[in-house]
């Protein structure tokens, strides 16, 4: 890919390793505002009964955002250092990236568990023990199978849900240093359009008519989650490879209100034209994601309120995914344990927020960022 980096120097943010390329501050942006919107998405499950009628209906789809931003983002950083890095060297730089957050998101799962009981799940007949096996577990990121969690939702990780976008993300990861990255232009787009083809499938004749799958390791949510993972993740290494900057003014805003709409847009078609929602989630993904991916890449100078916005919400992103769900498993047993609506119990959802944001940002600066920094001095000293 062909970069002017003197262009586009006001909207490159400084990289996570030292001989690393920088990367697009805009899109780290935008990860936040994405990030945020889940975070909306999930306070207002505690009020739905099923898909159909779920606030922030679309929220699940910036799991694929996500994934798009990452093959683009780990595509631009890598796909040209192959041959100075090894495979062993790149597996080490993601998980020193990924791993110390879902570490303490399965603490914080842990600590909080013994305080979410309600009548969706009993966590009273839960052992230490078991506690303990489930936090190592999550830690390592290894996934519960069905019948097996102690929460019995069927989570793949149930100290924290939200970590099944990370095991994908991990595997996606392998793929591309093991096999996607050796793929020619061409071949990589041929992957991507049959990825698509199936992603699209899935979606507009699945069980669900939505693609809001794979936390669980059954055989609809695995290959759902598959599919979700390797259209995305592919289609973000396709982009990275054949974007050409151009210059958009004002392209954070312009995509942050389109992100918002898109996940925020109500359920289409209802029960009774299932294939209609699934239309719409194959358009986002295959159309408008990768579309904003490019109009955030080509974004100029954004000015400096702007651009300290983009870099708090960029920052706060990962951690912020990470950490919010043992509060958001807090909160639905609150509000179905008194039996509230959204307006009796919103000095709690917004606690939820500010405080996750909070938190978030405390685990990035005391947390993440010193134990990446320890981490990387010790497995990544440049060689001698």
């Amino acid at each position: 890919m062909l970069l002017n980096l003197n262009m586009l120097k006001p909207l490159i943010a400084d990289a996570a390793f030292a001989d690393t390329k920088p990367h697009y501050a805009l899109l780290d942006g935008l990860r936040g505002v994405a990030a945020l919107m889940v975070l909306c998405f999930h306070i207002f499950e505690a009020f739905a009964t099923s898909h159909l009628d779920q606030i922030i209906n679309h929220g699940y789809l910036a799991v694929d955002f996500f994934f798009i931003l990452s093959g683009f983002v780990v595509g631009y950083a890598y796909d040209d250092r192959w041959g100075k890095i090894t495979t062993k060297d790149f597996i080490k730089r993601r998980i020193i990236r990924l791993h110390p957050m879902v570490i303490m998101a399965a603490l914080i799962g842990a600590v909080m568990f013994y305080f979410q009981g309600c009548s969706v799940w009993d966590v009273s007949k839960i052992t230490i023990p078991a506690l303990l096996v489930a936090t190592l577990l999550n830690m390592l990121l290894i996934p519960a199978t069905p019948g097996s969690e102690i929460r019995g939702l069927g989570e793949t990780f149930p100290l924290n849900g939200p970590s099944w976008s990370l095991f994908f993300e991990y595997i996606g990861n392998i793929l591309y240093a093991l096999f996607i990255r050796r793929l020619p232009t061409k071949a990589l787009a041929a992957l991507v359009f049959l990825a698509g083809c199936g992603l699209a499938l899935f979606a507009v004749f699945g069980p669900l008519g939505d693609i809001c799958i794979g936390f669980s390791l059954t055989g609809t949510e695995f290959t759902g989650g598959s599919l979700r993972l390797l259209f995305s993740f592919s289609a973000g290494l396709l982009l990275s490879r054949i974007f050409k900057p151009a210059k958009v003014k004002g392209a954070f805003w312009i995509c942050s209100v389109f992100i918002v709409t898109l996940l925020a847009l109500p359920r289409i078609g209802g029960a009774e034209h299932l294939w209609m929602n699934g239309i719409y989630d194959t358009v986002c993904c295959v159309v408008f994601f990768p579309l904003l991916v490019c109009l955030g890449a080509s974004g100029t100078s954004a000015g400096k309120y702007t651009s300290r916005i983009c870099k708090f919400l960029g920052d706060i992103s990962y951690p912020l995914y990470m950490v919010h769900y043992p509060f958001i498993y807090l909160y639905f047993a609150w509000v179905k344990n008194n039996r509230l609506t959204f307006l009796e119990s919103l000095p709690g959802a917004a606690g939820v927020m500010i405080g996750s944001i909070i938190l978030a940002w405390l685990c990035l600066k005391l947390y993440d960022m010193p134990v990446r920094r320890y981490l990387t001095n010790r497995f990544l000293k440049p060689k001698k």
